[in-house]
This record gives structure tokens, C-alpha cells and sequence, in this order.
């Protein structure tokens, strides 16, 4: 079926190959280089170049869709990515070109205007699925923390005012199909069709197109956050801090005291902070993966059940709660997780931010080493996320001794953390 939009060309509803016009450029994924690899294209106005499913900016592609229906935005409409490049020169890493170390992003994502601009040139509307820029951010506990004396002004990482320098990447997520299905030991074809069946048919290809070996799914990404020489990550020279944190917007956000998200979060920088600070690099990983991926709906509904059910809310009820609504008790999925470290060269970390054994176990698996595993300080841990931190501890989250006994949590002050 075809239909025409004022302006625009034909546009082509279809699912077969070869209805489209000229074959699609090839992606061999885990090349060594970008010219071998081939370019990522997800248009969605010239389908004979398509040679992914699905389509660009992750979950807010729904929202340009809805720009295209209220007259909004020219379909047809390609990115001038002049003066766009990379501030920094992120690999390339060894890991690129092992097509099993890297899965569910694209590792040449941020050099689409440099490794394709012929291509581009020609017509071809390949479009960058990483961006990396220079920011400042500011957190009020780094502050308190100079105040106390456990962080220190350098002028350079970190400033006299609070605000602390880094390079900052946006990675949307790139998923290789065959090496996702290996990641997780399923078959590929039960993987495509269940993709399939369970958004509601949302992207036929998956079924359709097994020609088409890559998925652009329709979910959040992350962000990275590098403190220190972006050129010292990975760099076996130099030590290496870490935090790699799931989105709890609740607490990163607005200072909610049920969880240690914020605390941990902050604590993570702190340590990537001094790190920098002494010759290593720090990375901040933040994923957008609200609730433990659940969504923050289920969430609350979750946070409902557990007050309301009878003896409060408990340990032991914390997971069956979740799975009653749910149906699962997390669907972060750390197997994805070493991606983006991969990604930017890492084979060690020094000092992780973590006491996951989910997320060490990943890492592990990933190829990552890590030398040592950093807790929360006790005084960080809101007296109102004992019930959570106690269920994981049962639930096996937690190394042995990673959490304090009951007894022995303070309701930190002077952090914002209870209002």
C-alpha cells in the first residue's frame, strides 16, 4: 500500500524484500573497520536503502512520528551533521571487532558523519546513533562533600564551585539480533518472534526479514559520563572507577528515601572524582531502565502493595509483591550491561561503585576485570530502604557483607535525602 504525503514522495508500507527498489548495503557486524562493517541505515522514507528494522532515536521515535502526522516535521527531512563529530576520539578498541563482545549498541555510531561521508554525500540518510560532547554538572552533595573535606578543588576535574568536568556520550540502542540470541543461549528465530508477538506486531520485519540482521528497538539508551582524560579509560596504565546505575527517577531525581539509588549514585562520583583526580579516569554509566525496567507504573503499583499488605511492608514480601504485579522481579538484563564498557576499551575496573554480584557477574562474563568492589557507606543509606536492601540481600543481589545489619543504619543528614 502505498500513500502520499503533501511534499513528500511515495512512501512504501511493506515487509519483503526486494519490493523496494536497489538492494541494501550489507552490515557485517564485528568488522574491524567501519568501511567494512557497513553503515546503519533506518530510514524510513527510502526503503530500498533500509538494512535495519526499526527506526532511529530509540523511544522517541514515536514522537517524531507523531511531528510527521501533525504537519510538524518534513518526513523527508536529513540531518545536516556539519560541526557534529565527536569532541574526543573514542576508539577504535580491540572489542570492536569481536562480534560477540558487543551486541546491543553500535560501536562506529559516533563516527557516522567521518567513516560514511561519502556515502552521505551520495544520498544514502545515515544517521549518528552516538553522540559525545564536553559538559559540567553539578550535584549538591559534591559540594557538601568539599565542605567536609572528602572531595578536594583541582580546577581542572572538579572546581571551586561544585561543578565537576566531564565528556558526556548518548548512546541509542543498536541491537545485532544473531548476537543478542547467543547472549541470552536462545534460539534467534524464537527471539524475532517473540519481539514480534509480545509489542503487539509492532515491527513485522523481525518475522518478515531475516535478511535484516539488525534492530533499532524502540527503547531508552544510556548516557556515559567520563571524569578524567577520556584518552586514560581502558588504558591499563591508569586505574579506573566506576558506577554503572539503572534510572530510579524517584531518587536520582527528586531525593526519594526508599531507595540508595541517588546515594549510590553520588557516591559513585565521588569516587570517580578522586580517581580522576589521581591520574586514573572515572565512568558513570546511566541507563535508562526505570523500576528495574519494569516501568514506573508498575513501580508505584508496587510500592502501594507492599505498605498496604497486612504486617506492612517486608522483606520477605518485597520480590513476591513485584512478581504478583509483574510477573518477573527484574528485567534490567545485566547480560547487555558490559556493552558500552566494551565499547570505550575497558578490560579492568580498579574500584567499582557496586556490590551487585548481578552486575560483577556480568562483568565478569563480559570480560571485564574487577579489582575491587566499593559499598555504600552506611551513613549514605536511608533508614527507609532497610526493607529493600535487606530482600536483596536474600535475593542474592548483594555479596556477603555488602549491607549493614538493621541495627547498624543511621538516617543520614544534611543531604537532602528525606524531604
Amino acid at each position: 500500500m502505498n500513500r502520499k504525503k503533501p511534499g513528500s514522495r511515495h512512501i512504501v508500507l511493506t515487509s519483503h524484500p526486494g519490493s523496494a527498489g536497489a538492494k541494501p548495503l550489507p552490515i557485517l557486524w564485528g568488522a574491524a573497520t567501519a568501511a567494512d562493517r557497513g553503515p546503519v541505515i533506518g530510514t524510513v522514507t527510502t526503503p530500498g536503502h533500509r538494512n535495519v528494522i526499526g527506526a532511529h532515536s530509540g523511544s522517541y521515535g514515536i514522537y517524531r512520528a507523531l511531528a510527521v502526522a501533525a504537519g510538524r516535521l518534513d518526513p523527508e527531512h536529513v540531518p545536516d551533521l556539519t560541526n557534529t563529530a565527536p569532541v574526543e576520539p573514542i576508539g577504535p578498541h580491540p572489542q570492536w571487532s569481536d562480534p560477540d563482545r558487543i551486541v546491543s549498541l553500535d560501536p562506529w555510531g559516533h563516527r557516522t558523519s567521518e567513516a560514511f561521508a561519502e556515502l552521505i554525500a551520495r544520498g544514502r540518510d545515515i544517521r549518528p546513533t552516538i553522540a559525545v560532547t564536553r559538559a559540567q554538572i553539578f550535584m549538591p552533595e559534591l559540594k557538601a562533600a568539599m565542605d567536609e573535606g572528602r572531595l578536594r578543588s583541582d580546577n581542572q576535574v572538579l572546581l571551586p564551585n561544585g561543578n565537576a568536568r566531564v565528556t558526556k556520550v548518548a548512546i541509542e540502542p543498536v541491537w545485532h539480533l544473531p548476537g543478542i540470541a547467543r547472549r541470552f543461549a536462545i534460539d534467534e528465530t524464537d527471539l524475532r518472534r517473540d519481539l514480534f508477538e509480545f509489542t503487539g506486531g509492532m515491527y513485522p520485519e523481525l518475522v518478515t526479514r531475516p535478511d535484516l540482521e539488525v534492530f533499532l528497538p524502540p527503547i531508552g539508551g544510556m548516557t556515559v559520563y567520563v571524569f578524567g582524560e577520556p584518552s586514560r579509560v581502558g588504558d591499563a596504565r591508569h586505574p579506573l572507577a566506576c558506577r554503572v546505575h539503572d534510572e530510579c527517577n524517584g531518587s536520582d531525581v527528586f531525593g526519594s528515601d526508599i531507595c540508595t539509588c541517588r546515594p549510590y549514585l553520588v557516591h559513585g562520583i565521588e569516587l570517580c572524582i578522586e580517581m580522576a583526580q589521581a591520574g586514573g579516569a572515572g565512568v558513570i554509566v546511566y541507563n535508562r531502565k526505570e523500576g528495574r525496567a519494569l516501568g514506573e507504573v508498575t513501580k508505584f503499583l508496587v510500592y502501594n502493595a507492599r505498605k498496604r499488605q497486612e504486617g506492612g511492608d517486608r522483606a520477605d514480601q518485597y520480590f513476591k509483591r513485584t512478581e504478583c504485579i509483574a510477573g518477573v522481579q527484574d528485567m534490567r538484563f545485566q547480560e547487555l550491561m558490559p556493552d558500552v564498557l566494551n565499547w570505550l576499551g575497558i578490560r579492568r575496573i580498579d574500584r567499582l561503585a557496586s556490590m551487585s554480584d548481578m552486575k560483577h557477574g556480568a562483568l565478569a562474563r563480559g570480560g571485564i576485570e574487577v579489582v575491587e568492589r566499593v559499598p555504600i557507606p552506611d551513613a549514605l543509606i536511608p533508614a527507609d530502604a532497610r526493607v529493600e536492601m535487606d530482600a536483596k540481600v536474600a535475593a542474592g543481589y548483594y555479596a556477603p557483607g555488602a549491607v549493614p545489619a538493621a541495627g547498624e543504619l543511621a538516617r543520614p543528614k544534611g543531604r537532602g535525602l528525606d524531604e
